[in-house]
């Protein structure tokens, strides 16, 4: 029985413009074949020219001829794409983040002479409510953020009357979406504070208000104001980090008893917020 052909193998080193022979194994291309003929092959599929690789067990100097590097360049681009995968997910402009938010509302209102109630007696529920919220970063100190969350519903008091009180006058719903734009004066640092500035825009539906012996009260049905922002992120790990944030929103409405204004109420919530972001 005839002894086995033993196992022929080179290296080839990847060049800025192709690959080149080489006869070191450090850092370098590995070929191996169980025959001369099939070791040839495989050096043609990858260099191009059969002659610019010997066989050698162990490697040997190999020949300095001239390589076809368009034969190469999809295999080279598809390893140096491979290698910059990681580093583009870092570099990813998009984060989420998930808070618990407490929603403390400033209670200003108007006084209604004609009811006896006075200045800021009518007070509208704080409450915690679920926060999720979208960044996209421009770079390392600039980014805009969209918070959402799910519809709120607020009861209503007012706290003095004609009718005594406090006295419960129902509920509403309301949607805040808020833009702002965002600076970070660290960049992206493992302890990384922001301050921003932007828009609020505020849906008030399923407004079930009344005066008892009086009637029906109204809320317009949307609010335009300006928002406010700081907070600071903390980095846990190259995606996961601890967020807390404070929000001003301008929030208000006319109330109005038919079709006549009888007070003008300012929500105008500060949101705290707490929990966790992703960055992608």
């Amino acid at each position: 029985m005839a002894a086995p052909w033993p196992r022929f193998c080179g290296f080839l080193r990847i060049t800025p413009t192709g690959v080149a022979p080489s006869e070191t194994p450090a850092g370098k291309l590995r070929i191996t074949a169980e025959t001369p003929q099939a070791y040839r092959e495989l050096a043609r599929e990858l260099a191009g020219e059969e002659d610019r690789i010997i066989p050698m067990n162990p490697p040997s100097a190999v020949s300095k001829s001239r390589f076809a590097p368009a034969l190469l360049a999809p295999v080279v681009a598809a390893m140096l794409a491979a290698a910059a995968l990681p580093a583009a997910a870092a570099d990813s402009p998009w984060t989420v983040r998930f808070r618990a938010l407490h929603i403390d509302t400033a209670n200003q209102s108007d006084a209604i002479p004609s009811l006896a109630v006075p200045q800021d007696a009518i007070e509208v529920s704080s409450k915690w409510a679920p926060d999720i919220d979208i960044e996209y970063a421009f770079n390392d100190h600039f980014s805009t953020e969209l918070l959402l969350t799910i519809p709120q519903k607020h009861d209503v008091t007012v706290k003095q009357s004609a009718l005594g009180g406090p006295v419960g006058i129902g509920s509403f719903k309301h949607l805040p979406p808020t833009l702002t734009f965002k600076y970070r004066p660290l960049g992206n640092a493992k302890f990384s504070p922001y301050i921003g500035a932007g828009v609020n825009y505020t849906r008030i539906w399923d407004v079930r208000l009344a005066v008892p012996t009086v009637g029906s009260l109204r809320l317009n049905q949307d609010s335009v104001g300006v928002a406010l922002q700081a907070g600071a992120d903390y980095a846990l790990n190259d995606h996961w980090h601890a967020s807390f944030d404070v929000k001003y929103v301008k929030i208000d409405s006319d109330i109005k008893l038919g079709a006549t204004k009888v007070s003008n109420a300012g929500v105008d919530p500060v949101l705290i917020g707490i929990g966790a972001g992703y960055r992608f």
